[in-house]
This record gives structure tokens, C-alpha cells and sequence, in this order.
């Protein structure tokens, strides 16, 4: 299965694990040190019952208990405060290690580059953004401390044997190859059998965001066999992949608790052997199998969680792999001379095919420019270049004499704006979702950019107005509304130069027309470049460009090209009614 976004390999997830334990190394001592006394205070136990033991094989019924039996208890509920306080510290140390990580992966998707998110689709990243985080999350939470507590355990426990007697933790060895190689098996084929689980994850993902996002285009041409279908085919890898795992785990697991008993029956066994010829006392034989029935535990909670850790770790992997996308852009510190906006050359292609085929043009300061043309002709992704979006394969865009690719993005969007016919409201108020482009723009600001988009008036009629809250549960906004806050979150943000990609293609033509000079006129002196199928923006432009198979075909004045009578004249007479002139 094709992955667009990468997949960091393990040493890099191993790094990044590190570095964030040692980010907090109190709470990571804290943690192991809590958990390791605990574990010590358990210890005591099977020492105290294996003297029991020899004290009565010894003396009968004359001996006394009740010293042994209260030592017992008192090291058992140490063991369970101290377990209770190391618990609520890997809970702490846990909710630290999630939060960073988190906002790392936040950080790193906030920069990847426009081009990558629209190359790659939403389904791989929302499966990033959703899954693997709460999968992360349930690692990080749960199996990254209980990893800890049952190695820190197992170790002491195995030390508590050798020092009761070595040759009692001799039949333990028996289980090592058993868990060794079949730990081993199952690992290598582990990690790649969760990746292709998560990618089948995100294939359905995808497939369900396209189709409710285009649901309308979906019943108007009739393509629901044809997207069930095609949901159908990504549920049926979903299903093989998940099936693959549980394979997996239905091989392994009963390796691992079959290597629970072994070594239990083994050093039972050997216990026997070895106090029949005097190698161990009888207080170090029924110690030496209580320890060894003590490290069922630990070793159930290592290797279950064990798995757990697997999926983590590659839903850290694909975390971690958002930021290995290379940035598609370099700034280099210029400073543009100007307003002025110019291709050269510029070819830009969607894998091997061109759609853009050496176009040349100039944007004079102040100008309005609209760009026409059939679709698919090359208008919005030549849009997408004159704004930044985008870099050119070859040749170069510049503005004021500095390619636009070597802006910061920050100054970039001082420079340069896009406002397509999508849009997004946030959940929050009318202010908050306008001053996304100005955060410390004041309410007279708010209202004066909501006034140049005529949104002002509905704005106050709203319940709470500028506070009224929208967005995901809230006040619902129509999507012509929805299309105005995004307008006045451009004119907040105040560029020289704007690209607008039928913004307002979700407005009825007399609110659109009315709403374009409105904001000619606020936008008096910037540079307007225009996408649009309706004529009349044409009409109203300085220049017209039109757009034909990634090519410039013409360009001039609406008059001028009208009186050509080429290819944007028949395109005006065919949207006017066959009338010439305007």
C-alpha cells in the first residue's frame, strides 16, 4: 500500500523515546525508584515462608508464627503503598511524556508544507492525528510504565534467587530459549504487520472523507456503487491486515504462557533433586519456587504489554514521520524591492505530467488581474504559485525580485494571501475566527474588515454578535457566511497582493458582484489577482489572462481581447448570451 507521508525508522523512534525520559530524569527516578522498592518489599516473602518452612521441618508444632507471619504482612503493605504512590508517579510522569508529544506532533504538522497536505490527502493524516495518538497514548500512559515496573522486577527477583542460592535459578534458564526465540519471531514480523494495519486504517479514512466531502457530486453522478466499492476493497485489506496481526499474537502467546509454567514445574522439579543430595537447604528449595512462581507475574505484565509497546511504537514511528517531510521551501534572508509579481518559465507538474507549460507573466503593483479559462485548464494551480503555495518545477516566481519560496511563510502571507472557495470556521466567536489573521486587531478593526465584506449587518443581528460563538456545536454559519469571515480575515490581514480562487463562488451573482466591489474598493491600490468563472470579474479587470492546457493563451484588457474575437471572446459572448461589449 502506497504511503504519502513517511514513517520514521526505529532508531530515530528510539532516540525520541529517550530524549523525552530524559527531559523529566527526577520523575523517571522517582517512577523506577518507587517501583523498585516495591518490588524489594515483595522480596521478603518467599525468604520469610522458605525459613517458616525450615524452622518447622526442624522443631514441629513448638514453633512460633506469629513473628514471622506479622514481618510478613508489614512487608506486604509497604509493598502496597509504595506500589500506590509509584503508580500515581508514572501516571504524572506519563501525562508529561503525552503532552510533549502531542504538542511536538502539533508543531510538526502545522509546518508541513500546503503542497505535501494537499498531495497527501486527509485520510492519512487524520488516521495520524486520531488513532496513533490515542494509540500513543494508551503506550505512554500505561504500557511504557508497566514495561518498567515488570523489568525492574524480574531483575530483582532473579537477583533475590541468586543470592538465596545459585544453583536454584539454574532450572529458570530452562525458558529463556522458549521466550528468546519466539519473542524474537514474533517482533520481526510485529512492526510491519501494525504499519499495514494503520495504512488500511488510513486508506478507509480517506475513502470516507472523500465521499462525505463530496456526497452531492456523489448522488448527482451516481457514484455510490462505485465508492462502496472501493470502501469495500479498503475494509478488505483492513481486515487481512488485522488478521495477520492476530495470527501474530495467536502464535506467540501461547509460546509466552507456556513459557510461564515451564520454568515453575522445572525449579520445582530441581528443588527436589537438589535437596535430595544436599546442593540446597529446604528454606532455599521452597524459596528458590516461590520466587521463580513470583516471576510469573512480572513476566506476564513484560511480554502482555510487550505487544501493546509494538503498537505504540509504530504509531510513534508514524508520528514522528510528519517531521521528516522535507520543507518546500528555504528562506534566505532577502528583502523584496517592490510589490511587483513576476513568472518566468514556470512548469509545475502532479507527479510525471506537467499542467503548467512555461508560463510567463507579470503583475504590475496595484493591478487587477483575472484569470479565466475551462477547467482544468491550470488557473487554480497557477493561482496557487502566484500566491506561494506552491514552488515551480522549473523557472521561478518572484515578488519584488525575491522568489517567493525563500520567504519565511510568516512574511510570505504579509505578502501574499489566497482565499479559495474553501473555508473552515474554528469553534469560538465571530471576533476570535476573524482576528486568526490579526490577534491583536480590536473590535474596530473586527468590524470594519466585516464591513468591507458586507457581513457586518448579519454579524450584530446574531445573538451575541462579535461574541456569539461558532463553529463544530455552535451557531451554525451558512456557507456563504462561512465564505465571508474567511474574506474578512484577508482584508484583517492587510497583504499587498491577494489571490482569490472563486471566493465567492458560494454567493448568489448579485451578492457576489456586490461584494467584489465592495471590496475593490477597500482594496484600492493592492494587487488583486481574480480565478473565476463568472465573466463579470473579467469585465471589471485591468487585464484578463486566459488560461488554456497550462498555457497563457492571451492576455489584455477585457475590450481588447473581446475585440480580438478569440478564444475569450467566444467564451464571453457564450456566458453573456452572445452579447460583445460590456
Amino acid at each position: 500500500m502506497k504511503q504519502l507521508l513517511p514513517i520514521a525508522d526505529g532508531p530515530e523512534v528510539r532516540r525520541y523515546a529517550l530524549v523525552l525520559m530524559r527531559r523529566h530524569p527526577g520523575d523517571l527516578l522517582l517512577t523506577v525508584g518507587l517501583y523498585a522498592a516495591a518490588a524489594v518489599s515483595g522480596l521478603f516473602a518467599p525468604r520469610l515462608l522458605g525459613d517458616l518452612v525450615g524452622e518447622v521441618s526442624k522443631h514441629g508444632s513448638k514453633v512460633t508464627v506469629d513473628r514471622i507471619a506479622i514481618a510478613i504482612a508489614a512487608f506486604l503493605v509497604v509493598q502496597a503503598l509504595l506500589i500506590r504512590y509509584a503508580r500515581l508517579a508514572s501516571a504524572k510522569f506519563g501525562e508529561k511524556m503525552l503532552a510533549e508529544l502531542r504538542e511536538d506532533f502539533i508543531e510538526q504538522t502545522l509546518a508541513l508544507p500546503l503542497s505535501t497536505v494537499e498531495k497527501a490527502g486527509s485520510g492519512d493524516l487524520l488516521t495520524r492525528s486520531s488513532r496513533d495518538v490515542d494509540e500513543m497514548s494508551e503506550a505512554v500512559r500505561y504500557a511504557v510504565p508497566a514495561t518498567l515496573v515488570a523489568i525492574v522486577t524480574v531483575l530483582l527477583t532473579i537477583g533475590a534467587l541468586a543470592l538465596v542460592s545459585p544453583i536454584m535459578a539454574l532450572p529458570w534458564l530452562v525458558t529463556v530459549p522458549l521466550l528468546y526465540f519466539g519473542t524474537r519471531w514474533y517482533l520481526k514480523r510485529a512492526t510491519p504487520g501494525y504499519l499495514r494495519e494503520n495504512a488500511a486504517y488510513a486508506a478507509i479514512n480517506d475513502n470516507l472523507a472523500e465521499t462525505v466531502e463530496g456526497a452531492r457530486t456523489v448522488e448527482a453522478l451516481r457514484l455510490a456503487d462505485r465508492r462502496r466499492d472501493r470502501l469495500d476493497d479498503a475494509l478488505k485489506e483492513s481486515w487481512a491486515a488485522e488478521r495477520y496481526t492476530l495470527w501474530l499474537r495467536s502464535v506467540w502467546f501461547p509460546i509466552v504462557e507456556f513459557g510461564y509454567v515451564l520454568p515453575v514445574a522445572a525449579t520445582a522439579l530441581g528443588a527436589g533433586i537438589f535437596y535430595v543430595n544436599d546442593l540446597v537447604t529446604l528454606p532455599q528449595a521452597v524459596a528458590g519456587v516461590l520466587y521463580i512462581q513470583q516471576l510469573i507475574n512480572p513476566l506476564d505484565e513484560l511480554l502482555s504489554w510487550l505487544d501493546r509497546l509494538q503498537v505504540g511504537g509504530v504509531s510513534l514511528a508514524r508520528l514522528l514521520g510528519v517531521a521528516q517531510v522535507p520543507a518546500d521551501r528555504e528562506a534566505t534572508g532577502k528583502v523584496p524591492i517592490g510589490s511587483d509579481i513576476e513568472a518566468r518559465d514556470v512548469r509545475y507538474s502532479y507527479g510525471t505530467r506537467d499542467v503548467l507549460h512555461g508560463i510567463d507573466l507579470e503583475v504590475r503593483p496595484g493591478e487587477r488581474l483575472a484569470m479565466v479559462g475551462p477547467s482544468g485548464a491550470g488557473k487554480s494551480t497557477l493561482g496557487r504559485l502566484l500566491a506561494g503555495i506552491h514552488g515551480p518545477r522549473t523557472g521561478s516566481v518572484d515578488v519584488g525580485a525575491v522568489p517567493l519560496i525563500e520567504l519565511p511563510l510568516n512574511e510570505l502571507r504579509g505578502q501574499v494571501a489566497l482565499v479559495t472557495q474553501e473555508h473552515h470556521v474554528f469553534l469560538g466567536t465571530v471576533s476570535e475566527n476573524v482576528a486568526l489573521a490579526r490577534p491583536d486587531a480590536g473590535d474596530d478593526q473586527i468590524n470594519a474588515a466585516l464591513a468591507a465584506v458586507d457581513a457586518l449587518d448579519w454579524v450584530r443581528a446574531l445573538p451575541d454578535g462579535l461574541e456569539t460563538k461558532v463553529g463544530s456545536g455552535e451557531h451554525a454559519l451558512s456557507p456563504a457566511e462561512a465564505q465571508q469571515i474567511a474574506l474578512a480575515r484577508l482584508v484583517l490581514a492587510d497583504p499587498h497582493t491577494l489571490v482569490l480562487d472563486e471566493a465567492t463562488s458560494l454567493l448568489d451573482p448579485r451578492a457576489a458582484r456586490h461584494l467584489e466591489r465592495s471590496l475593490a474598493a477597500v482594496l484600492e491600490g493592492r494587487t488583486v489577482i481574480a480565478i473565476a468563472h463568472r465573466l463579470h470579474t473579467a469585465h471589471d479587470a485591468d487585464r484578463v489572462a486566459v488560461v488554456e492546457d497550462g498555457l497563457i493563451s492571451e492576455l489584455g484588457s477585457h475590450h481588447e481581447l473581446v475585440a480580438a474575437d478569440g478564444a475569450y471572446a467566444a467564451l464571453w459572448s457564450s456566458w453573456h448570451g452572445g452579447k460583445n461589449g460590456g
